[in-house]
């Protein structure tokens, strides 16, 4: 046998082992990175859908596929098994055109369902059961050339309007759609609608402050270009003096009437001075006068006592240039008593009927006769009439055979006079002058209500009943039915009295509370079909 020869090594010139080393590492690297940049994957066409070179169509889906295979421009999805579409469901399909979402029970959508599809010229949601489209829910869609919303059971209320508002000013082609509610618009067209056809415009009266104290009347008034308003306090006696701060769009403590049981604080400002008449349960009433220097209320009257014994409410009002103030008493033994301003004071004019327990009194003109309504807890309300000669009120005539009438005011619509009549234990009335009298028209539950505040914001009418046993509400004029119609129900404890002020473009509603703090809502303007 022959032996085998020497093993040979194959070397290259110049080459050593660590060289060799450093080349196989190298080419590793090179395996690996080239492993590494493989193409990816590409997205398979969803098990529910068949795909084209650029289109899919989807049957049976239960959720929109995250992917699709690429180029894809058409979309269809028929018989979906979801009835929402969320927000940016088709924004990883930006080169789409096309989009039919047909013939599915779809019932809502989110208002970017379609955002990211800026290539999207065609879209279609016949077939489905949408009632309403949110707002905005084409903005983004610039090149939208067709648009089929067909076959669908539209809502046509505010939160439509803004579809109708589009469908006027758009380019994009949509063929007829009808209205399936409510009755009034059942089966009309939308494309027919105007946007005056929605009464979209609504209101809200939302707490805007609360005060710490209770309070019996609250009384608005301007004075040297500020708006302030004035509360009697039952529990400290006091008048409290409040003014607007332009910069904080709040009242902000300014003054109080020091006093021992205040139940009405009136003010009254008369060539460029201002008055306020402080009505008082003991210690008898008084009248103040601002001074500028120093700023102060400074008590220049009194109010006699012997005719004055339990006021309840004061009246200011102006007849023939003349200054008028009238005090309401509730005692048996008083009398309602009016005062008249003589260059240096208020000075006793008239007593009206004593021992009646009186309420209230409201100053209107009727027919362009001043008059007098006082009601009174033992009768129903009385009527006096400014008599010219005399100059004082006379007797005219019974308002009614209501009785437990606290308080009547009056308001004014299309130059029609109303009178609203408030009770604590029956129905409150409204009553219209007709034919030289008032006659009723309307009745309103109102267990309980002490305080009633007819007002007006823009071109609204508003009624509110305050309640001592239950939600105070206010009542909204309806011009087609000339009647009240229930508004909104605030809660307030034991209102007493309202003023609205309108200041800073805010208009506000203060409520003085007896038995809780007194408040202050906002009247807040709301677009239903901006929602």
């Amino acid at each position: 046998m022959s032996e085998a020869g020497p093993r040979r090594v194959l070397r290259w010139p110049g080459w050593t082992l660590p060289m060799a080393t450093s080349l196989c590492l190298l080419l590793l690297c090179v395996l690996c990175l080239a492993e590494g940049r493989r193409a990816p994957k590409i997205p398979r066409c969803p098990p529910t859908c068949s795909c084209t070179k650029d289109s899919a169509f989807c049957v049976d889906t239960k959720a929109i596929p995250k992917s699709f295979p690429p180029g894809i421009i058409s979309l269809t999805m028929v018989n979906a098994a979801f009835t929402e579409i969320p927000e940016g469901a088709f924004s990883h399909l930006h080169l789409l055109q096309f989009l039919f979402i047909e013939n599915n029970d779809i019932q809502a959508l989110s208002k970017h369902t379609f955002r990211g599809l800026k290539s999207l010229t065609h879209l279609s949601l016949s077939n489905n059961n949408l009632q309403v489209l949110p707002r905005e829910l084409f903005k983004h869609l610039d090149i939208l050339t067709d648009l089929d919303l067909r076959g669908n059971s539209f809502r046509c209320d505010c939160k439509i309007k803004w579809l109708v508002d589009w469908m006027e000013k758009t380019n994009t082609s949509v063929p007829a759609i009808y209205c399936a509610s409510p009755f009034e618009f059942q089966g009309r067209r939308i494309h027919d609608l105007m946007p005056r056809d929605f009464n979209c415009i609504s209101a809200d009266f939302a707490v805007y402050e609360t005060y710490p104290f209770q309070s019996l009347s609250v009384e608005s008034y301007e004075f040297n270009d500020d708006l302030y308003v004035v509360f009697a306090q039952p529990n400290t006696g006091i008048c409290t003096v409040f003014i607007w701060d332009h910069v904080n769009m709040l009242f902000k403590s300014h003054y109080n009437i020091t006093s021992r049981s205040a139940v009405y604080c009136k003010p009254v400002v008369i060539n460029n001075t201002l008055y306020m008449v402080v009505a008082q349960l003991f210690g008898g009433s008084h009248i103040y006068k601002w001074e500028e220097g120093p700023l102060r209320f400074v008590k220049i009257q009194d109010i006699d006592t012997t005719r004055v014994r339990k006021p309840n409410f004061i009246a200011t009002f102006q007849i023939e240039g003349d200054w008028y103030f009238a005090v309401v008493d509730s005692s048996k033994a008083g009398s309602t008593s009016i005062y008249r301003w003589n260059s240096n004071g208020f000075y006793s004019h008239q007593s009206l009927h004593p021992w009646h327990r009186d309420t209230h009194i409201e100053f209107l003109e009727v027919d362009g006769k001043p008059r007098l309504i006082l009601s009174s807890a033992s009768q129903p309300p009385v009527v006096y009439q400014w008599n010219r000669n005399l100059r004082q009120f006379a007797y005219h005539s019974q308002l009614t055979d209501t009785g437990d009438v606290q308080m009547v005011k009056h308001f004014w619509v299309r130059k029609s006079l109303y009178l609203c009549l408030t009770r604590f234990i029956g129905d409150s009335k409204i009553l219209r002058w007709e034919s030289q009298r008032f006659v009723e028209i309307q009745t309103l539950p109102s267990r309980g209500s002490m305080a009633v505040y007819p007002f007006t914001v823009g071109i609204r009418q508003y009624l509110l009943l305050g309640s001592d046993y239950s939600f105070s509400r206010v009542y909204l004029w309806d011009d087609l039915t000339q009647r009240f119609q229930p508004f909104q129900e605030l809660n307030m404890l034991a209102p007493r009295g309202f003023s609205l002020v309108s200041i800073d473009n805010k208009d506000i509603l203060l409520a003085a509370s007896f038995k809780g703090k007194t408040m202050a809502y906002q009247h807040l303007v709301v677009d239903l079909s901006a929602k």
